[in-house]
């Protein structure tokens, strides 16, 4: 054997131990499971631990919600009392009357007498216009009248010689008849002259213009010096009667048979004036008197009430809100109308009792100055008007004397 041939059965042998050699791959995947195993028991440990907390923070809230700390509430005892079941409605405020004063007789405005706003009584002096022109025809009228008031009496003694004369058959019958026909047609010309006389006198007194209502004048409307003129359009003053005033409003014809049954009884009903914002009341009246017909186009009909007005509170033209009292329920249980509560179904208030809150479901009738009677409550029995939003069937309550804001997003759900 050469040297050669024993190299390349060293490297033939060396090569054949190499590739009878055991893999190791199956050390190494036992390593892989072992560590897979590893990492998920430490994930389900993680996820036990944080379940765990978890838990015990439930329990934790739930044990802290059990224990529920008072409510602060105010509330308000339950009342028997009588309230008025109104018809609310808006209404325009009208004077009983408006005297809209033109010129009846022309020429030029001599004085002005009234001022802007003043109240004046009827018979007042408010305006003159120059009377000269009708004082000078007033004069001729009454001239023409005494001449012929003369030429009548000469008539008149001329017939009673004619009539002493037939009677002595100093004349024929003829003459008489004559001079009695002259008698009576002087009678009328007396009598036309005296109707000049009283159309002349008419006219002169439309030259001085007196209020012909009490009432209040509006804004001057003409100045000294301007000529107006008989039949014209044009306003010289405005007088409008403000005490008593009226007020006029709408009521919905469904709401008309309960007023007239209640006005036969009581042939008139009380009738309440109020701002626009209903808070403060105007006036109260009585109901006068309602239209004779429907309006067919809106289904309402018209009704008017006076007022007095002495603090002149009502103003011609104002919108007010009008409260007909139509009837009144009398000795109702009446709480706030804060404490009704309503949660889509029903109606209820929570009753405060031994400083614990109760639901108590009740049925609302009328409401009137923030009073409401209800059913389902007895008289004395305390209700809550505030804290809502906190208060619950079991809820502990301190009474507070402060008023405490209420819950803005309405009424708790009990």
């Amino acid at each position: 054997m050469s040297v050669n041939e024993g190299k390349w059965d060293g490297q033939q042998n060396s090569a054949d131990r190499q590739m009878t050699a055991p893999p190791p791959t199956k050390s190494r995947s036992w390593i892989v499971w072992l560590s897979i195993f590893l990492l998920l028991v430490v994930i389900v440990g993680i996820m036990a631990v944080i379940h765990e907390n978890d838990m015990k923070a439930a329990a934790a809230k739930k044990a802290q919600a059990a224990i529920k700390p008072p409510v602060t509430a105010t509330v308000a005892a339950a009342k028997t009392g009588n309230q008025g079941v109104y018809l609310e409605a808006i209404g325009t405020v009208t004077p009983v009357y408006t005297a809209s004063i033109t010129a009846q007789a022309s020429g030029v405005l001599t004085a002005v007498h009234y001022t802007e706003g003043q109240f004046v009584q009827k018979g007042d002096d408010l305006i003159d216009i120059d009377p000269r022109p009708y004082e000078a025809q007033l004069l001729e009228a009454e001239g023409t009248l005494e001449k012929d008031t003369n030429i009548l009496a000469q008539a008149q003694m001329d017939l009673e010689r004619y009539r002493t004369a037939w009677a002595h058959n100093g004349i024929n019958k003829q003459l008489l008849d004559d001079q009695e026909k002259i008698v009576l047609q002087d009678q009328g010309q007396v009598k036309n002259d005296q109707g000049t006389v009283n159309y002349d006198t008419v006219q002169l007194s439309y030259c001085h213009i007196t209020a012909p209502i009490s009432g209040r004048v509006g804004l001057r409307l003409v100045d000294p010096g301007n000529v107006v003129q008989a039949g014209g359009t044009n306003v010289l003053v405005v007088v409008a009667q403000e005490q008593p005033i009226t007020v006029v409003f709408t009521l919905a014809e469904d709401s008309l048979s309960s007023v007239l049954a209640r006005m036969k009884q009581m042939h008139t009903l009380p009738v309440e004036a109020w701002d626009r914002a209903q808070d403060i009341k105007l006036a109260s009246g009585k109901l006068q008197s309602i239209d004779n017909q429907i309006d067919t186009a809106t289904g309402t009909v018209k009704l008017r009430a006076q007022f007095d007005n002495r603090n002149g509170a009502l103003f011609p033209n104002q919108f007010v809100n009008t409260r007909l009292l139509l009837n009144t329920v009398e000795n109702a249980t009446l709480i706030p109308s804060g404490a009704v509560q309503h949660n889509g179904t029903s109606t209820f208030s929570y009753v405060v009792a031994n400083g614990v809150a109760s639901v108590r479901t009740i049925e609302a009738g009328v409401t009137d100055s923030g009073m409401t009677a209800v059913t389902g409550l007895n008289p004395g029995e305390l209700v809550a008007t505030s804290s809502f939003d906190k208060l619950q069937a079991g809820s502990k309550v301190i009474l507070s004397k402060q008023a405490i804001p209420s819950n803005p997003s309405g009424g708790n759900t009990p």
